[in-house]
């Protein structure tokens, strides 16, 4: 994997006192009585502006559910969510539908792309979908930032892994949302992409201020990392804000040999 950018310019956001995103005691059961599951018990965290964070745990730790309920996608069994100030729990479904189409951008393990509109079409679909104005010079900007500015009129399945990454990432980011959710994004590809993939959210949030939240089992995503949050059985276990690969190793093997 390539290597982690070591300067953090932006570090002195770290004390900003209102988070991008932040989860107060925030539980979800699936299932009810007996056979309920627990996939977040009274998880508090905080996401903040400006930085990268990285949410990590092993299968089944409730990372995945974690980003669901942070990016209003499953509303919390209980506890209180926030994105930009805003509380969820307030918005009927039709309001949250917004919010996250202005506020959020994603980014999938599995991309989403669709496959009969081109690179260009697939940046600006957040727009079109928000019915807003699809600027070209927008688009070109976005895709520019990621490095696919010479593939816009390309289709999808014409791309490697690693460029329709970047256009996931350029979709995400067309918005200009409030925070950008990363689940498992580099889980399909080979190390040197991983790593450029990785290198291009770590540049959204140096160069354009923007917060970022990735989700991942792998210990060496958190050499991007500003913050990692790690989980364990629904639960926050530990918050390091100097983020160490090798220790993280040990952690979650201690974590699977306690299984």
């Amino acid at each position: 994997m390539l290597a982690a950018t070591q300067e953090r310019p932006h570090l002195a956001l770290l004390n900003d006192p209102e988070p991008t995103v932040e989860l107060v005691d925030v539980t979800k059961r699936y299932g009810r009585r007996h056979g309920a599951v627990t996939a977040l018990g009274g998880v508090s965290t905080a996401f903040l502006r400006g930085t990268l964070t990285v949410v990590m745990g092993l299968s089944g730790s409730g990372k995945s559910t974690l980003l669901q309920c942070a990016a209003g996608l499953e509303r919390p069994t209980s506890g209180t969510v926030r994105l930009g100030g805003v509380d969820l729990s307030r918005l009927g479904r039709r309001r949250l539908s917004v919010l996250r189409r202005r506020r959020v951008g994603f980014v999938f393990q599995a991309l989403n792309l669709v496959p009969t509109l081109t690179v260009a079409e697939n940046i600006a679909l957040p727009l079109r979908l928000d019915r807003r104005r699809v600027s070209k010079e927008r688009v070109r900007e976005a895709a520019e930032l990621v490095g696919i500015g010479a593939q816009l009129r390309r289709l999808p399945d014409t791309l490697s892994g690693g460029q329709q990454q970047r256009v996931a990432i350029a979709r995400a980011l067309i918005t200009r949302p409030d925070v950008v959710f990363a689940d498992e994004p580099t889980a399909a590809l080979d190390p040197a992409t991983s790593g450029t993939v990785l290198g291009l959210l770590r540049q959204a949030v140096d160069e354009l201020g923007q917060t970022v939240v990735v989700v991942t089992h792998a210990p060496d995503v958190a050499a991007y990392g500003d913050r990692v949050v790690l989980l364990d059985r629904g639960r926050v276990v530990a918050m390091m804000d100097t983020p160490d690969p090798i220790a993280l190793g040990r952690r979650l093997h201690e974590m699977g040999s306690a299984r």
